[in-house]
């Protein structure tokens, strides 16, 4: 806490869970050893991405996989890799290469990160009419994993973009869980997005996993070869360190031997030992935010007090908690069991009543 202080910046109590504006997530120290020998130890990027990408190939069942700065900087990648298909002077252009990325109208209204493929330059074309759309030669379809329930499923997207001979990219940032979810969707469509920090990793970390000749292209137009090959790639500007990419391998490979069922019973026992300190009742509050009375239980939902959120935010330290109508759901997954003593004592001499 104390560069914190000398910053001037306060500590948070999150009871928000896994955001990308707190952080992300807080590595093991099994992972923070591994990033930190990483630090203290040379290599090269272009092998250390190349090995990576095949552990964690190896891992998750996929034919290859390449690290990247987190999932939204693997969205614009996996679209840049569509649009230039290994083309070196395409690979540089961009993003100035005119191309067009299909999202369904049904994801549209609700989908947030569709917008990252204009990172690569394209234009985001919402379409109802997937098929008749296909044949105007998009560069990719973008399909949003937790969305896969709205709209045409993912099968039929792959089946009819193949067959017009476009790939498709899933974003399937936080399906982290249950672990087969990896090998799900990546191997859905061509390309699936993964952010690291859903399963331990660091915030600006991730991976995209799926078909080799995609995952290939990513490569040749991230950021190794701007300083030392023959183009100035368009991924230049994501770049990564030694020690991001061993915590990403790291994480993953403590979530996929981890004993989930405990993990999550421990978010249980946190969430009722809070729920005694402040009242309310046990919930789930899921990735895609939605606040639930049924399934692995890892919160409180605590009516009457969404009027406190402000003060709770703005106080030191700084109480960050989800609102939901005019209850406050507190999600226990990033708090320790000493924080929850101190979050109830904070709630209770803030709202007394």
């Amino acid at each position: 806490m104390g560069f914190y202080s000398s910053l001037g910046v306060r500590r948070v109590l999150n009871a928000c869970g896994i955001y990308t504006d707190l952080g992300g997530s807080s590595l093991s120290p099994a992972v923070w050893a591994a990033a930190a020998e990483a630090n203290a130890t040379w290599a090269s990027m272009d092998e250390l991405l190349a090995a990576s990408g095949e552990r964690i190939a190896a891992l998750i069942g996929a034919p290859a996989a390449r690290v990247v700065p987190g999932a939204s900087a693997g969205i614009a990648l996996a679209v840049g890799a569509c649009v230039a298909r290994g083309e070196g002077a395409v690979m540089e252009a961009l993003p100035a290469v005119r191309s067009s990325v299909l999202v369904q109208g049904a994801h549209a209204d609700t989908y947030a990160y569709a917008r990252c493929a204009a990172l690569a330059g394209a234009r985001v074309v919402v379409v109802d009419d997937l098929a008749a759309a296909l044949a105007s030669g998009p560069a990719a379809v973008l399909h949003a994993a937790h969305l896969d329930g709205v709209g045409v499923p993912l099968e039929d997207v792959t089946r009819l973009a193949r067959e017009a001979g476009v790939p498709v990219i899933v974003d399937a940032a936080f399906q982290c869980f249950p672990v087969s979810a990896f090998g799900r969707w990546c191997s859905g469509g061509d390309v699936a997005v993964f952010s690291a920090k859903y399963f331990g990793g660091p915030n600006a970390g991730g991976f995209v996993a799926g078909r080799a000749g995609v995952v290939a292209d990513v490569a040749a137009l991230d950021f190794v070869g701007y300083e030392s090959g023959p183009w100035r790639t368009f991924g230049r500007a994501f770049k990564l360190d030694r020690a991001g990419v061993v915590a990403v391998v790291g994480a993953l490979e403590e979530w996929l031997t981890c004993d989930h069922a405990a993990r999550l019973e421990g978010h249980r026992a946190l969430a009722a030992r809070l729920q005694e300190r402040v009242g309310g009742v046990l919930c789930q509050f899921t990735l895609d935010e939605r606040v639930l009375l049924e399934g692995p239980l890892n919160a409180v939902r605590v009516p009457g007090l969404a009027g406190a959120a402000r003060a709770l935010e703005a106080g030191d330290p700084s109480v960050r908690a989800v609102v939901d109508g005019d209850a406050l759901v507190l999600n226990v997954e990033a708090l320790t069991s000493p924080e929850i003593d101190e979050l109830a004592a904070i709630l209770s001499a803030c709202c007394p009543n």
